[in-house]
């Protein structure tokens, strides 16, 4: 490597701090769109950056394109998780926090710690997470459209017009559905993955295809920590000498989606799977709130479907019963 590049990623804009091996350091922003992620590579080729080692945080959507631009166009890329970020900025008593700081820090830990490269996910599961992350932002248009009709508007022709543009979005929701089941029956690698998480009670086929879109490479995860730093879910403890003892509390420090996807499901299954709702209802009996029964659950659900994934055997609840699902 002859540098090290962090972007702090934005949904508008990157930042970008350059550290070249003679600790010369080079700041840029450019739009997060495709004509700055080309106009990003005539910034390091004009640097004579050709081996470049390039870290951004995983920010979900965000950040994906360019750091499939970036792998592509032959830059070893790291995608980090955002809290050995932190992590590491409190390490060095970070006191600053912006854009450009937030990219000067990205760039030191990659010069450091030497993450490891990020692989793009194979084509199949892009189009995956392009069909899911669409038709999600339907369905938030629906119900958007629908609040509106709840509202109580007194003009009949917009009430007209929402009628209008529901129906629509509806036609397009079927249309989206058809092709998301299209797209499992042409790639029956992803359709054997969904099939073993439906076997899950409380996975139906569309939280396992957001499953599957969001862990878009679950192989390359090798503990069940991993998953649910991932995902923002690994408890968080704050205990300082004998007196102060805060709740604990999920980091949120994660996938968004992954936890959006997991919420409902962990409503059913806290009452419909043999295994987690006997997990429910023993924190319920030591006195834990309900909401965090509710994202327990969501943890051992996520950690039970990457077990299930990992070994490829369906579910089963005395297999279910498993070091990798710890209490």
């Amino acid at each position: 490597m002859n540098g090290w590049l962090g972007i702090d990623v934005s949904k508008a804009k990157l930042d970008v701090m350059l550290v070249e091996e003679n600790g010369k350091r080079t700041p840029g922003q450019f739009d997060n769109t495709r004509k700055g992620h080309n106009s990003l590579r005539h910034f390091l080729e004009k640097r004579g950056q050709h081996a470049v080692h390039v870290c951004l945080e995983a920010t979900g959507h965000y950040g994906d394109e360019v750091a499939l631009f970036l792998a592509e166009a032959g830059y070893t890329v790291s995608v980090v998780n955002p809290a050995q970020i932190k992590h590491y900025g409190d390490s060095q008593l970070r006191r600053t926090k912006t854009d450009a700081s937030d990219a000067a820090l990205i760039a030191d830990f990659c010069r450091t710690q030497h993450p490891p490269a990020w692989q793009p996910p194979a084509p199949e599961v892009l189009q995956l997470q392009a069909l899911m992350r669409h038709l999600e932002a339907l369905k938030d248009m629906r119900l958007q459209e629908h609040n509106r009709l709840q509202a109580g508007i007194p003009s009949q022709p917009v009430l007209d017009t929402i009628q209008q543009h529901i129906a629509f979005l509806d036609a397009q929701i079927r249309d989206l559905l058809k092709r998301i089941d299209d797209h499992f029956d042409q790639h029956p690698e992803l359709a054997a993955q969904r099939d073993l998480l439906t076997s899950i009670p409380g996975i139906g086929d569309l939280t396992a295809a957001r499953l599957l879109a969001e862990l878009t490479r679950w192989s390359d995860f090798t503990s069940p920590k991993q998953v649910a730093a991932f995902a923002g879910l690994s408890p968080r403890q704050h205990l300082s000498g004998s007196s102060v003892r805060a709740r604990s509390h999920i980091s949120k420090r994660g996938s968004p989606r992954l936890r959006a996807a997991l919420y409902m499901p962990a409503l059913v299954a806290k009452r419909r799977n043999p295994v987690l709702k006997v997990f429910a209802q023993r924190l319920l009996a030591a006195g834990k709130p309900k909401m965090a029964v509710v994202a327990a659950v969501m943890r051992k659900l996520l950690l039970l479907a990457f077990a299930i994934l990992k070994s490829g055997r369906p579910f089963d609840p005395h297999f279910a019963i498993d070091p990798v699902l710890p209490s």
